[in-house]
This record gives structure tokens, C-alpha cells and sequence, in this order.
């Protein structure tokens, strides 16, 4: 090979690599979650807090309800699941031993009958069932815990899927980390929520690398929320798991041959 010829091939193979570096790199913006508002500043010390709303039942919930007395034949009688042998319970078994909300909104009550709870908060609705159970019983403790809160995680996450939720409330970040955080290629400026409303399903577009979402009225999610988080446009140039190491190695030992064979 003539060396007026190698000269080109030589540097075109570097440019090639500068290029694949620079197209593999995402700039830290569009990583970085709670950013301040102006990038010559820091972020705030003291935020407002997010409005949290209770969520209100709906047709298709799921409830489960253990009733507690001091009578053990009462509790068996009003105990879908016998009593309250704990070591049996599982994510199943709870929700067969479920109540679900009917089209009326009501739940059926062994013994009891219907009783009205759509619209109800969880905790009115515990305060309701104590009150009808009270007629009966004396000295009685209810539990009453949602079955089915869950979130839904499609898109750049590391791990997609529905996740349950074993507690009361749970905001934007804690329910990302269930699924493994957002990908380098997902697009945290744009995350788009998901939430079923009266009339169908209403549409959310969240700003996680603003520190603003901190008061956003949608830090907090709701059973049956479903996140979507989109990838950024560059993702087809550039693959996580691409081998970079193998290719830069092999470009690398091409340009070490073609300078070698250009001093000789």
C-alpha cells in the first residue's frame, strides 16, 4: 500500500472514533434529576409541600377487611378468610379474600349485607364498616387496607413492569426506584403519567430534572397509575450495550498496523 494512501485511511479511522465517543456520550442535563432553575445556581434549601389527595374508592377496587373482636366465633363468622391466621397471607390469598367494589358501589358484608363505599377514602370507609359492625358487636377492630395499589412502568426503566405498593402514599421517585431508575436513554424531561379519572384516563407530562416537580400536584401517584418513559431521540445512534471496548480495541490495532506499515 502506497503511503500517500495510508495518510487518509489513518485519519479517517480516527475521526471514526471520535465520533463514536461522542455519540455514545449523553450530556449529564438530560440525566440529572431536580435541577435548579437556573444553571448558575443551587437548589432551593426549602420547597412547598405537594398537595397529597386521598384516593377515593371506585368500582373494581378491591378491599381487604379483617374484623377483630374479643369473640373468636365472631371473627370467623365475619372473616372471609377464618380468622386472623396472619401466616397463611400471601399477595393470592389476600386478594381472594377480597371484597371487590360492585357496579353500585357497594361491597356485600357476610351476615351485613351492601354497604355503600365508592367515594369513600380509606379511611372513612374503615370509620363506616366500625360503625354497621358495631350493631352487632361489641369492642371490635377493624383493618381495612387497599388490595390493588399498583403502578405500571413501561419504556426506559431498567426493570418495566407493575409493581405493588404496600403503603399509603408513594411519590414519583420512590415508585422509579421500584423500577430500577430511568434508563441513560429515557427521557426524564417528558415523563409521561397515566391516570384513570371518572371519565376515562387523563394524561400527565412530568419534569423530573426540574426541582420543581417537588410541588407538582402529581409528585404523589395513585393506585393504578401507569408511567411511560419515553427514550430520546438519539438512541438509535447510540447502544449501552454495544460493544465500544472490542471496536476501539480493533480500530486501535488497524491504526498501529497501518502506521507501522507506513514507517517501513
Amino acid at each position: 500500500m502506497k503511503r500517500n494512501n495510508i495518510y487518509p485511511l489513518i485519519a479517517g479511522l480516527k475521526i471514526l472514533v471520535i465520533l463514536l465517543i461522542f455519540s455514545s456520550c449523553i450530556p449529564q442535563k438530560k440525566i440529572k434529576y431536580m435541577q435548579p432553575m437556573h444553571e448558575d445556581s443551587t437548589n432551593r434549601v426549602e420547597f412547598t409541600a405537594a398537595h397529597f389527595e386521598e384516593y377515593h374508592l371506585g368500582v373494581g377496587d378491591n378491599l381487604y377487611i379483617n374484623v377483630r373482636s374479643l369473640d373468636q366465633k365472631s371473627n370467623d363468622f365475619f372473616n372471609k378468610s377464618g380468622g386472623d391466621n396472619r401466616s397463611t397471607y400471601n399477595d393470592v390469598s389476600v386478594y381472594l379474600n377480597s371484597y371487590t367494589v360492585d357496579p353500585n358501589g357497594d361491597i356485600i358484608f357476610p351476615f351485613i349485607g351492601p354497604i355503600h363505599v365508592a367515594g369513600l377514602s380509606i379511611d372513612s370507609t374503615k370509620v363506616k364498616i366500625e360503625a354497621v359492625i358495631n350493631e352487632y358487636l361489641n369492642e371490635t377492630t377493624i383493618d381495612v387496607k387497599l388490595v390493588n395499589f399498583n403502578i405500571t412502568f413501561i419504556g426506559e426503566v431498567r426493570r418495566p413492569g407493575e409493581y405493588k405498593v404496600y403503603q399509603d402514599k408513594i411519590n414519583i421517585f420512590e415508585a422509579v426506584s421500584l423500577a430500577g431508575d430511568i434508563t441513560d436513554y429515557g427521557k426524564r424531561k417528558e415523563v409521561k403519567l397515566l391516570r384513570r379519572t371518572d371519565n376515562g384516563v387523563a394524561l400527565h407530562v412530568l419534569d423530573l430534572t426540574s426541582e420543581s416537580i417537588l410541588e407538582s400536584p402529581y409528585y404523589y401517584l395513585k393506585p393504578n397509575d401507569v408511567i411511560y418513559v419515553e427514550p430520546l431521540k438519539g438512541k438509535q445512534f447510540a447502544f449501552a450495550t454495544f460493544p465500544y471496548a472490542l471496536l476501539f480495541s480493533t480500530i486501535t490495532t488497524l491504526i498501529v498496523l497501518l502506521t507501522f506499515l507506513q514507517v517501513k
